[in-house]
This record gives C-alpha cells, sequence and structure tokens, in this order.
C-alpha cells in the first residue's frame, strides 16, 4: 500500500493539481540540500515531500488572478 494515500492527502489540499506542484516543487527544495521537516520513511525526496504534506508540515496558498475588465 502506497503511504500516504492520495485519498487522505487530497483532504489536505483542495485539488489533486495543487498536490501535484506542491509536492514538486518541495521535492526539488529536498533535492537541492533542504533540511526535511519530519523524518521520512522513504528515500526518494517525492515521497518525502507528499509525507511533509500529510504531517501539516508545508502550507500553501493560492493567488487569486484580478479579475479582467
Amino acid at each position: 500500500m502506497i503511504y500516504p494515500s492520495i485519498d487522505k492527502l487530497l483532504t489536505k489540499v483542495d485539488n489533486k493539481y495543487s498536490l501535484v506542484v506542491i509536492a514538486a516543487r518541495r521535492s526539488r527544495e529536498l533535492l537541492a540540500g533542504s533540511e526535511k521537516l519530519l523524518e521520512s520513511r522513504g528515500k526518494k525526496t517525492v515521497g518525502t515531500a507528499l509525507e511533509e504534506v500529510m504531517g501539516d508540515k508545508i502550507t500553501y496558498r493560492r493567488l487569486v488572478e484580478n479579475k479582467l475588465k
């Protein structure tokens, strides 16, 4: 079984596309040398990023575009 499960991760973000972007950006940060925010089960950076999302260690905010006139 995959940990953390996608269903549980989707309770932490608004949609699966946001989850992908968040995990990819955090994974790149980890590859560049950023410290892990928690102990991870796996060795891969994407898995670590997803575990950090599940553990509420990563937050995000959605930028809203101004309405066009």
